[in-house]
């Protein structure tokens, strides 16, 4: 892989990269970092798309899929218009594995399919013309829990605290589908500030330092777009988060970065 310049190899220095070739590169993307420039954040904000134009010196690269801001994790860019459309295309017909881990309030069930349709969440600014009203569209994710913890934590009328950590499966691709149906089931994601609930979040801000949304896209399963392989990429979690979850007795139960 080349660099364009010395200052790309600083804007790049902590991207890590887990998949590349001549037809795709697949990102482990930090939480907090835009995927694309937003009307809603400063100019010279840095943005995954942009951070790999640097390190390739790719004068064109192809949004894939998205992931929020606030979610870290494996996210696929295409290198060719071809490449691109193959994956998308195994998007729209569902033949992608998606996995995510989730740190969620509450004791969740063993395991559940959350069939819950959802209305598409409408940005004004970006879909202009998109409709006012649309009806809910169909949304299912399927969890099983992985662990759970109880904190010597008093929270609202209750003497402790209890989380739980779900490995998260959706096999439809709504807009902040995880997060909403988390929410629906009355275990919200830990840090989430639009779906979740402030108590909660302050608990791990004042407790544990933690300022991020603790959802990570950990798993992608597709077919390659030349060879028909089907691959396997991972992301690891990031060191806070492997930290504070081996406080909770969780080590070993996700990926971890290699040493």
């Amino acid at each position: 892989m080349r660099h364009n310049s010395d200052e790309a190899r600083v804007s790049v220095i902590d991207l890590e990269i887990v998949f590349e070739d001549d037809y795709l590169i697949g990102v482990n993307k930090p939480a907090g970092l835009l995927v694309h420039p937003s009307w809603i954040t400063a100019a010279d904000e840095p943005t995954l798309m942009g951070l790999l134009k640097a390190y390739t010196g790719a004068p064109k690269l192809h949004t894939i899929h998205r992931l929020d801001r606030a979610t870290s994790g494996i996210i696929l860019v295409g290198k060719t218009l071809e490449a691109t459309q193959h994956i998308q295309a195994q998007f729209l017909q569902r033949s992608i594995n998606k996995t995510y881990l989730a740190a969620v309030r509450g004791w969740t069930q063993d395991a559940e399919v959350i069939d819950y349709a959802l209305v598409p969440k409408r940005d004004k600014f970006a879909e202009p013309m998109a409709q006012e009203n649309p009806e809910a569209k169909e949304a299912v994710s399927t969890y099983r829990t992985l662990g759970r913890v109880e904190l010597d934590i008093p929270i609202g009328r209750y003497p402790k605290a209890r989380y739980s950590l779900v490995e998260v499966k959706p096999s439809t691709g709504r807009k902040h589908q995880i997060r909403r149906h988390m929410k629906h089931i009355l275990h919200p994601i830990v840090g989430d500030t639009k779906y979740g609930e402030g108590r909660h979040n302050r608990l791990f801000r004042e407790h544990f330092e933690l300022h991020r949304l603790l959802l990570m896209a950990t798993e992608l399963e597709f077919i390659h777009p030349k060879g028909e392989t089907r691959l396997k990429l991972s992301a690891s979690v990031d060191r806070q988060v492997d930290e504070l979850f081996t406080q909770f007795g969780w080590q070993g139960l996700y990926p971890v970065a290699k040493t």
